[in-house]
C-alpha cells in the first residue's frame, strides 16, 4: 500500500512538471495590426520632432498708420565747381535752392527701409568776380570767361542754372513709426533736365567801387552746357532737419565747348520723410 502511494505521488509530480515546461516554452502572443500601426506612428512622430527646425522669431511689424504725411523736401546749399579753370574767378556766396514733392514706399520685408521718389525744381547760383562767362556769345564754339577791362566791372555777376529734377533715394529710418523724431539716412541720385542757363550783371562800378550806372544786364543760352544732369546724393536727418551733399557726376560744360567742371553742393535739408 505504501509503495502504491509513493508511485502515485511521483506520477502526479512528473505530470505537473511536464505541463509547466510546455507552458513556459509557448511563444508570446503576436501583436495585433492596430498595435503595430500605433508603434509606427509614434516612431514617425519622434523622427519629425527630431528633424524639426527651431521656430524663428517673428519680425517686428511697424504701425505706419501715424507716419508723417509730409512729402515736401527743401534744400538750401552752398555751391561750387570742382576742376574749375583759373580763368573762372568764382567768388561770393554761391548757393542753391531745391524744392521737391516726394513719395515714400516702405519695404514689406523690413519697413525701416523705403524707396523715395519725387519731382521738383533745382537751381544753382555761381558768382564771379570781374570775370564774365559769355553764355550767349554768337559765333563762339567754346564758353569764354572774359575778365573785366579798364577797371570798370559789374558789382555783382552770377550764372544761374535751373533744372527740373527727379530725385530717387534708398532710405533707412531707425524708428519708422515716428519719422518726426527718428534718425534717417538716404542715398540716391538726382536726374535733371536743364530748363535755363543765364548770366546776370548788376550795377556798373569803376576800379575804386564808385557806381557808374544802376543797370542790370541779363543774357540767356544753354548752347555750351550739357542739359542732362546726373548727381549722386547723400543726406542724414534727425526728425525734419538734416544735412545733404551732392556731386554732379557728368560735366556741366560740353566737352567740345570748354573745361570739364563738376558742380557740387552741400547744406541743410528740411523734410518729414
Amino acid at each position: 500500500m505504501k509503495k502504491l502511494f509513493i508511485t502515485v505521488m511521483v506520477l502526479i509530480a512528473t505530470t505537473t512538471a511536464v505541463f509547466a515546461q510546455r507552458k513556459h516554452k509557448s511563444p508570446p502572443p503576436k501583436p495585433s495590426p492596430s498595435d503595430s500601426a500605433k508603434i509606427v506612428n509614434k516612431a514617425l512622430e519622434s523622427a519629425a520632432l527630431n528633424n524639426q527646425e527651431p521656430a524663428k522669431p517673428k519680425k517686428k511689424v511697424w504701425d505706419l498708420s501715424k507716419r508723417s504725411a509730409d512729402h515736401f523736401m527743401f534744400e538750401l546749399g552752398y555751391d561750387n565747381w570742382a576742376s574749375k579753370p583759373d580763368s573762372a574767378n568764382i567768388s561770393g556766396l554761391n548757393h542753391s535752392e531745391n524744392f521737391y514733392f516726394m513719395f515714400d514706399f516702405p519695404f514689406k520685408t523690413d519697413q525701416r527701409f523705403s524707396v523715395g521718389v519725387g519731382i521738383g525744381l533745382g537751381s544753382s547760383n555761381i558768382y564771379f568776380n570781374q570775370t564774365y562767362p559769355q553764355v550767349a556769345a554768337v559765333g563762339n564754339s567754346t564758353l569764354a570767361f572774359t575778365p573785366s577791362t579798364g577797371g570798370d566791372h559789374w558789382k555783382k555777376f552770377k550764372l544761374t542754372t535751373t533744372y527740373v529734377e527727379v530725385p530717387l533715394e534708398l532710405r533707412f529710418a531707425i524708428d519708422p513709426e515716428h519719422m518726426d523724431k527718428s534718425w534717417k539716412i538716404a542715398i540716391g541720385t538726382k536726374l535733371g533736365l536743364m530748363l535755363s542757363a543765364y548770366t546776370k550783371g548788376k550795377t556798373k562800378v569803376n576800379s575804386v567801387g564808385q557806381t557808374l550806372a544802376n543797370v542790370t544786364e541779363k543774357e540767356s543760352s544753354t548752347q555750351f552746357f550739357n542739359t542732362i544732369k546726373f548727381a549722386p546724393t547723400f543726406r542724414v536727418s534727425k526728425g525734419p532737419i538734416g544735412v545733404f551733399a551732392q556731386f554732379q557726376a557728368n560735366a556741366l560744360i560740353k566737352s567740345t565747348a570748354g573745361p570739364s567742371v563738376f558742380p557740387f553742393s552741400g547744406g541743410i535739408v528740411l523734410s518729414g520723410l
